[in-house]
């Protein structure tokens, strides 16, 4: 993008920059200008004028990978007693039937014997595999299991594959490999349709868990990304889940997604993130989520302390790598939208532009929400439209009781 001009506006009776751009969709200069807060109690805010850029049945039930004996998980919408709950308990945004926690009182399979010697990287990658109603069964304190290979879905084994960590297990990639990875055009994970690119399935829903330490550095299938967490098709939700220190690539003008890195979902239907806690996380782009033409809701949820280090932005400048956008959330494509309710923001950072959030709609198209949230000390060291945001999309982004500063 070759920006044209700084142009300063009034949002609310408060003056903000603005950068107006047509072209490709990164800039070229490298505006570091500091902004002042916009704050939305019941409104939509201006934005900058961009010019056009030239079947398979579950299988049958069966108790524990690891011994006898399926523990239910506590009751989904609620963390265990004496855990620390994810999310923003501050958030008030209501979620909606299909996006809350799966109920796992009958579980398929059941990960340990109710030690935590016997939950093992080895029987969770077997779980996955098998798929189904997936609980833990580690004994009564919380539990790391160190994971020494990545639990990849096997596409026919579903529809659905839920993991409830009960609030007490923490998946640890120890920094050396991606945790969980869904792939329906991967033919290794076995095709089961002929458009794999938009299936209803596997529909994996991870709950009650933490991400810890992923790695997806070097992982390059379908662009890599997604130190946590891999999917590319079918449906992935997201509840009650911490992602702490995860990582991808340092570089690449469009990977990303340190925690998760999403491509197609079937229908075009969202991405749900509720009641869910990302910090640490470090990639090229998007240091907690990141997708190319792929929806999110994000709701009630908290993005800190991550990071976008990449460098030259996307296209990569000459002489650059690439990277640096979206502190937090990345996301990249045609026609998509993105919703952000109930959720605080913050202490991100981005090398070049959106230090919270990185969204661009190639055909501007695609749409930005933000409600009832919390966006504060996201710096974008190369460009933003807001402070922390760089957008270009369909007309203007919606903020409504929201802060940014």
């Amino acid at each position: 993008m070759r920006l044209r001009s700084l142009a300063a506006v009034v949002a609310f009776g408060v003056a903000i920059t603005v950068l107006s751009a047509c072209g490709p969709s990164v800039p070229r200069a490298d505006p570091r200008s500091a902004q002042p807060p916009v704050t939305d109690t019941d409104a939509a805010s201006p934005t900058a004028e961009a010019g056009p850029q030239g079947a398979q049945a579950a299988p049958p039930a069966r108790t524990g990978l690891g011994g006898p004996g399926g523990s239910a998980s506590p009751t989904p919408s609620a963390a265990p007693q004496g855990v620390r709950p994810s999310g923003n308990p501050a958030g008030g945004a209501a979620v909606p039937a299909e996006a809350r926690a799966v109920d796992t009182s009958k579980p398929t399979r059941t990960v340990g014997t109710g030690t935590a010697a016997s939950c093992t990287s080895s029987a969770v990658v077997r779980a996955v595999a098998a798929g189904g109603i997936i609980t833990f069964d580690c004994g009564p304190d919380p539990v790391t299991i160190r994971m020494t290979a990545t639990a990849k879905v096997r596409n026919a084994n579903g529809p659905k594959v839920v993991l409830d960590g009960g609030g007490k297990v923490t998946l640890s990639g120890q920094g050396k490999r991606r945790v969980l990875y869904m792939n329906t055009c991967d033919m290794l994970q076995g095709w089961t349709t002929s458009h794999c690119d938009n299936q209803d399935h596997p529909q994996l829903t991870v709950q009650n868990l933490t991400f810890a330490d992923g790695d997806a550095t070097g992982q390059r299938t379908d662009g890599g990304g997604g130190g946590a967490i891999f999917v590319r098709g079918g449906r992935l939700k997201v509840v009650n889940s911490h992602f702490v220190g995860n990582r991808c690539d340092r570089t690449g003008p469009d990977l990303g997604g340190a925690a998760i890195r999403v491509l197609d979902q079937h229908d075009d239907k969202p991405v749900y993130v509720v009641n869910s806690t990302f910090t640490g996380g470090s990639c090229a782009n998007g240091g907690a989520l990141s997708s190319i033409g792929v929806s999110w809701v994000v709701l009630n949820s908290v993005l800190r302390d991550n990071e976008a280090i990449g460098n030259g932005a996307n296209p990569a400048r000459p002489g650059t790598p690439g990277g640096g956008s979206g502190g937090a959330i990345y996301c990249d494509g045609d026609d998509f939208s993105v919703q952000i309710a109930g959720t605080l923001i913050e202490d991100n950072d981005a090398k070049e532009g959106g230090g919270a959030i990185f969204f661009v709609s190639n055909d501007r198209t695609g749409t930005l929400r933000i409600e009832g949230s919390n966006l504060r000390r996201n710096p974008s060291h190369g460009f933003q439209t807001y402070p922390g945001i760089f957008y270009l999309g369909s007309g203007k982004p919606t903020f409504t009781s929201t802060t940014i500063r």
